[in-house]
């Protein structure tokens, strides 16, 4: 047992029984209530930066008052990812006390809460937090008309390796990971896990649904699943996933737009700590392993009315309304622009390429997860129509993922876009002359910023992507990410081209 495991031991994640049953605060009352309840003795203020990562700082008891939570506590924004310059750079959280959980990560009795950023000379909203964009795309719903509520169901997977190495400079460049569960150590010695080899490496593509000994995560997943109920979010399913070495998903209960970015940004962080609780690291990273398959975050949506869902009809294609046809057509229609968001790293385009189930053809079906857009057919209730766009990934912001899938679904029934012709068969199977007539998504980060760069109407109605929240994003994606990456030598290359 490595010294992680054993620490690990005694720092566990612990949930008591009928623990997940959580009334979720309303109030300032309610936070008091909570603290005095749980002994709280440190609370934890977070929010996201632009490009997706929960930033945080804590405050002490004394500081818990209503004028916290109506007038706001300062930060630095020019030190946050895609926010402020260091001229501008007093900002304001506001905390969310819907938002607020008791963290079971911690060992000191810690209540974390969710914020919202404030700009302090402004007196408004931030314009750049991700979260108000979510919350502006909500109100526009709303506003049209068409519907009340969007509800999202995202399927997040992950990886959980051993360990990780990576590094690179001016003369050297790799990256290196490690897991007990991957194949390519069913040859190896392993003196380190124990004493020789005790094989069940799933193989390659093989990893979905076999259970222990091959599946060496169920417990990890388990205490993730606890922590993420503890906290007040319904789950309904976790398994191993296709891949060798420590493939995962676990399936969170539908929920309107900004509450499932909410739980995203939980989801993720419970994966992280639980994992490095028992010594190891879990990661969003869409590809991170070669020639396997790679993680996705198929997002299941449907617009209701009230308690209608407006999607579902008995009569029609796959029991979907035309409603929910033309709302599919705008996420086919603007779904370049939306990898910018949906998809938004460099590596997210290892991913998206043809084979290893990646939905890459922009066309909508039933039950086919070849295509872009699925209409799943478990069940033939009402309440469970739903389109699923398979496209984005898990290394996308969650907030403008959500937000900018919405917007371009109310583009699609506003304007009654067409889908065009459900593609009901293997599409990666279809004669050339017939696939050539499928568009695909983009091939890389960069084609998918010029299709933002010329596509983002849409996404500007009812103020809900403000210009300084496209431009920043286009501009930190090429200077931070697509430009450092190209200028980097890959060790491919080495072996294509060193000796020419």
């Amino acid at each position: 047992m490595s010294p992680q495991q054993k620490n690990a031991k005694q720092s566990m994640v612990q949930v008591a029984p009928g623990a997940f049953r959580v009334q979720r605060p309303e109030s300032v009352d309610d936070i008091i209530a909570m603290i005095k309840q749980h002994d709280i003795q440190i609370v934890d203020l977070r929010f996201t930066d632009m490009p997706g990562l929960w930033q945080h700082f804590s405050i002490t008891l004394p500081e818990i008052h209503a004028e916290l939570f109506s007038e706001g506590i300062g930060f630095d924004g020019s030190s946050i990812r895609g926010f402020q310059e260091i001229q501008e750079s007093d900002m304001l959280l506001k905390p969310d006390p819907s938002t607020a959980f008791v963290d079971p990560v911690c060992e000191v009795p810690t209540l974390a809460i969710i914020c919202d950023v404030h700009d302090p000379i402004l007196k408004q909203p931030y314009s750049r937090d991700p979260r108000f964009v979510a919350k502006k795309a909500e109100v526009y719903l709303k506003q049209t008309g068409i519907a009340t509520t969007c509800y999202f169901g995202p399927e997040l997977e992950f990886f959980i390796f051993d360990s990780v190495r990576f590094a690179q400079d001016q003369h050297c460049g790799y990256y290196y990971v490690e897991s007990a569960e991957g194949e390519w150590n069913s040859g190896k010695d392993e003196g380190a896990y124990g004493g020789g080899n005790l094989g069940y490496k799933p193989r390659y593509k093989e990893g979905y649904f076999p259970v222990p000994p091959h599946d060496t995560l169920q417990d990890i997943r388990s205490k993730i699943v606890l922590a993420l109920m503890q906290a007040g979010i319904q789950i309904e399913v976790h398994h191993h996933e296709v891949a060798t070495a420590g493939q995962n998903e676990i399936d969170m209960r539908f929920a309107s737009l900004t509450r499932m970015a909410d739980n995203v940004m939980l989801y993720k962080y419970f994966c992280k700590n639980v994992s490095r609780q028992h010594g190891k690291v879990a990661t969003f990273m869409p590809k991170p392993l070669f020639a396997d398959n790679a993680s996705g975050m198929h997002c299941h949506q449907s617009l209701w009315k009230g308690d209608e869902n407006l999607f579902f009809d008995p009569k029609g294609w796959a029991l979907t309304s035309q409603l929910c046809r033309w709302y599919t057509g705008g996420l086919l229609k603007h779904s370049h622009a939306l990898m910018a968001f949906c998809a938004p790293t460099t590596n997210s385009y290892k991913r998206l390429v043809p084979g290893y189930e990646a939905p890459v053809n922009l066309v909508m079906s039933q039950r086919n997860r070849s295509a872009a857009a699925r209409i799943p057919m478990y069940s033939d209730s009402p309440k469970a129509k739903r389109v699923e766009f398979r496209c984005p990934d898990p290394s996308a912001n969650a907030y403008l993922a959500f937000a900018a899938m919405l917007m371009a679904g109310l583009d699609g029934v506003q304007n009654k876009i067409d889908p065009g012709d459900p593609v009901d068969k293997n599409i990666y199977d279809l004669p050339p002359e017939e696939s050539k007539h499928i568009a695909q998504v983009p091939g890389s980060l960069e084609q998918a910023l010029e299709a933002l760069e010329k596509d983002h109407a849409f996404l500007q109605k009812g103020g809900v992507f403000t210009n300084d929240v496209i431009e920043t994003w286009l501009d930190y994606k090429r200077k931070r990410e697509v430009d450092p990456v190209r200028l980097r030598p890959h060790p491919w290359e080495f072996y294509l081209y060193f000796d020419i």
